[in-house]
């Protein structure tokens, strides 16, 4: 795929290589400087396209309001930094943050992540999660229309290097749901009921919210406000370092936040199958849910 001329990946075999080209060296993660947690950290940490963004967004807002909230930042991820990109973007995790307490933004399961903080996670149907990663990558690491969503599916299933996928996330952090330092919701129900989210994460988070906060939270989390301004929300920082790093070409169309319309390809039924199957064999026989729904109206009680 070294052409020489920035080009998105036209098959599994070359978006192999774009990631390869993306993950950090040895050198690099030899030198990192790991986070040291105060207990009044807050740690957003739900899996790939499960609503992270809209969780940086909702808790930033939150830790602003009684300022009128804070729009004035060209990457969400740079006022609430990504744990594990920040040593490649040259963000210091431990720097004093524009507001209290600090948020941080990760996709690790709890095993890999410092004790000692407050955690928050959204859970999301894994059907869904599947193929919004799958638009989320399109545009940006493949080319549109060159890989299938059944060429896809066994990259989403093997996660990332360390082999952390969807199902070893959810298991990891599903049995602290009643810890005091965890806050987990289904990413669906934040969105049915956002004022009762935003007053369940400001409990959480120690923060005083009022209803005038709440208003304004609620309204800057909202889809049409996130796409208007998607600039901050789009992983400029990412885009940059992938731009250079792995030879992608500027402009990405694809986006986090999408608009209501925006085009969505149906689930193939053999992927349906596969990814029920998998959740019967690891899911079922540790938390006793048949499916997603079934788990997702335990947590919302």
């Amino acid at each position: 795929m070294d052409t020489g001329t920035p080009r998105r990946a036209h098959s599994i075999e070359e978006l192999a290589q774009v990631m390869g080209n993306l993950a950090p060296s040895e050198q690099l993660l030899a030198s990192s400087v790991p986070l040291a947690v105060r207990p009044s950290d807050v740690i957003i940490t739900p899996y790939g396209k499960c609503g992270t963004t809209m969780m940086q967004q909702m808790f930033h807002q939150l830790r602003t309001a009684r300022l009128g909230g804070d729009m004035d930042f060209d990457d969400i991820s740079r006022v609430v930094p990504w744990i594990e990109t920040a040593p490649a973007l040259g963000i210091d995790v431990n720097a004093e943050q524009v507001a209290e307490p600090r948020g941080f933004k990760s996709h690790l399961d709890y095993e890999s992540l410092p004790e000692g903080a407050r955690y928050v996670v959204t859970l999301r149907d894994p059907k869904e999660a599947f193929v919004s990663m799958y638009h989320f990558f399109s545009g940006w690491f493949f080319e549109p229309g060159t890989i299938e969503l059944e060429e896809f599916m066994p990259v989403w299933l093997m996660g990332g290097p360390s082999g952390l996928n969807y199902f070893r996330h959810l298991l990891s952090w599903w049995p602290r749901r009643d810890e005091e330092d965890t806050l987990i919701m289904d990413y669906r129900s934040v969105i049915a009921d956002k004022r009762g989210a935003i007053g369940r994460l400001a409990e959480h988070c120690s923060i005083d919210a009022d209803e005038a906060a709440v208003d304004l939270v609620e309204a800057r989390t909202s889809r049409e406000f996130m796409v208007a301004n998607a600039g901050p929300f789009a992983d400029p920082m990412m885009r940059e370092m992938s731009e250079e790093k792995a030879g992608l070409p500027a402009n990405s169309d694809s986006a986090k936040v999408r608009a209501e319309d925006a085009e969505r390809r149906a689930l193939p039924q053999i992927i349906s199958e596969q990814l029920d199957a998998e959740w019967a064999r690891l899911v079922t026989p540790v938390t006793g849910h048949a499916n997603y729904a079934e788990m997702a109206a335990d947590l919302t009680g």
